[in-house]
């Protein structure tokens, strides 16, 4: 059985939604993060010398990051549905939001919350990289216009992957009026009766809201 090495407040909870999604079978190895630093405890680097979440363990293998750990679990558990045709303009779509979530959008979240610690001396970049996060979420939203799913009317797993920086940055109030169909496009994910499952099984996750 697949295990889910699963820290709270992280990137793991979309591995379990992908596998609810699946219908596979997995077991969770809860972790939870340190209470002052809000850093992911040494046990996992038992795991992967990274000591990072998400990690899955199938059998002899140990798979980290979110994109290689749901294009593994993918080819492995039969999820063609969650994928669209190859030499389609919409695998081409499903392709790019896959490496975007974590390549582009992903980064200058995470910048801004290490620079709301550090306060008025770092103000200025703060506010740079806040107008980038905008410039970034504008782009989401005129990418979906009135499609319900990242890649047009097939949900994929291109939703699941580009699901966690949306929900980090709409936790962090980053999400404007001028945004409407992101918030739509959040709330029809929430809705799905896979994302509901991994929640109850995944445990409290701050940045679920609607």
């Amino acid at each position: 059985m697949i295990e889910v090495h699963h820290l709270n407040n992280s990137r793991s909870q979309r591995v379990l939604w992908l596998l609810e999604e699946l219908g596979t079978p997995y077991r969770i190895v809860p972790y939870a993060r340190d209470a002052k630093t809000m850093l992911a405890p040494p046990e996992l680097k038992a795991v992967h010398a990274l000591g990072k979440s998400p990690v899955i363990r199938d059998g002899e293998q140990v798979i980290a990051e979110s994109g290689a750990i749901i294009e593994y679990l993918l080819e492995k558990q039969g999820g063609a549905q969650f994928v669209p045709p190859k030499n389609t303009a919409a695998f081409e779509s499903y392709r790019y939001w896959m490496h975007y979530a974590e390549g582009s959008l992903m980064p200058p979240m995470l910048i801004k919350l290490y620079l709301s610690r550090i306060g008025e001396p770092a103000k200025a970049l703060f506010d740079r990289v806040t107008a980038q996060i905008q410039m970034h979420l504008n782009f989401i939203e005129n990418a979906l216009g009135s499609n319900p799913f990242i890649t047009g009317t097939q949900f994929t797993a291109a939703d699941v992957q580009l699901s966690f920086p949306i929900e980090f940055g709409f936790g962090r109030g980053d999400l404007q009026d001028a945004q409407p169909q992101l918030r739509k496009w959040l709330q029809r994910l929430h809705q799905r009766p896979a994302y509901g499952r991994a929640l109850e099984k995944g445990g409290p996750y701050a940045y679920a809201k609607d």
